[in-house]
């Protein structure tokens, strides 16, 4: 059975893990891949993450002695990312998986891990590296209910958004990467000492350009913007969503516009995976402004790296508060 095959049987399976990661173990032992060699002094280590943004901050950190590539794509729901027969090779031939952790991609990248043939990345094996590590996740829900959602029992996952995180994700990779390679320890920790040095820099430049809309509140369509509206000030008041994953009924609209307009709320959040219109007619219903939010590296195309996120967000917000305050000027 090719590869393709194999994707399509675990997407059937994948909602009975037991039986789906059983079976896929034995479809995977046909594909042929090649066995993992150890990493040879002096050799680079292969990586892969997640999303980006991790892609991002571990070809910084690894530097010249990894290489490193990402399965998920920035315009992708990182919950729900498509999944690509590409993915079980690079799996199997990875050093070093990165991940979000939380539950950030417990959907649709667990059982390709456990199909995936490489004891090295499994759970508890020194490959695996889970960059929640040192966060204090925000946003533990109470109560575990289908009721409320797509719910991540550890904590919001998204706490890429706060740049103070992305300093401990970096701790986390550089730690990480030198229980792999020990050889390079002395290379990660270096390289994330200035990674840190130049994001505590970015940190207050962001603050003082965050400043002229501290305050301001805002609804955004996914319950993923906590970490970024904290550090920057910005006051949650609402979601398009009713709860997380479950889509909004007209009542719910109509609730929500009704508490935006009692609250003066004048500002959206999209996130690039959502579409336009409910966002669009809210903001029409309500005078607001719709902001598009990006939630990781290469949502837009200029995006490249974790600065040109904050850089991009940021100055998507300023924008669409300069352009409510004009009109009311």
């Amino acid at each position: 059975m090719d590869s393709q095959n194999v994707i399509k049987t675990l997407r059937i399976i994948g909602r009975h893990s037991c039986v789906g990661l059983t079976i896929g173990l034995l479809l995977v032992a046909s594909l042929g891949m090649a066995s993992r060699q150890s990493i040879q002094e002096g050799g680079t280590i292969r990586v892969v993450t997640s999303i980006p943004d991790l892609a991002d901050l571990t070809s910084r950190i690894g530097g010249k002695l990894v290489s490193v590539e990402s399965l998920a794509k920035g315009l992708e729901d990182p919950h729900g990312v498509p999944i690509k027969p590409s993915f079980l090779p690079k799996l199997n031939r990875a050093d070093v998986l990165v991940v979000m952790g939380l539950a950030h991609e417990h959907a649709w990248l667990n059982a390709l891990v456990q199909t995936a043939r490489n004891p090295n990345i499994l759970p508890g094996n020194p490959g695996l590296i889970d960059c929640s590590l040192h966060i204090a996740p925000k946003q533990i829900p109470l109560t575990l209910s289908r009721r409320e959602g797509d719910l991540h029992p550890q904590g919001n996952p998204h706490y890429n958004l706060d740049p103070l995180n992305a300093i401990l994700m970096a701790q986390a990779i550089a730690e990480g990467l030198s229980r792999v390679y020990p050889t390079g320890q002395s290379a990660f920790e270096a390289n994330f000492k200035k990674f840190q040095a130049h994001l505590t820099q970015r940190i207050v430049e962001w603050q003082t350009l965050a400043k002229s809309f501290r305050g301001v509140k805002f609804v955004s369509y996914h319950q993923d913007t906590i970490y970024f509206a904290e550090r920057f000030g910005l006051i949650e008041a609402g979601h398009i969503e009713i709860r997380p994953g479950i889509e909004p009924t007209q009542r719910h609209l109509i609730s929500l516009v009704n508490t935006m307009k009692k609250e003066g709320v004048t500002l959206i959040l999209r996130e690039p995976y959502f579409g336009e219109q409910l966002p669009n007619w809210v903001a029409q219903q309500t005078g607001a402004r719709v902001a598009k939010f990006l939630i990781m590296v290469g949502g837009n195309s200029g995006v490249k790296t974790y600065e040109d996120l904050i850089d991009f967000n940021l100055r998507s917000i300023q924008q669409a508060i300069q352009s409510v305050n004009q009109e009311h000027s």
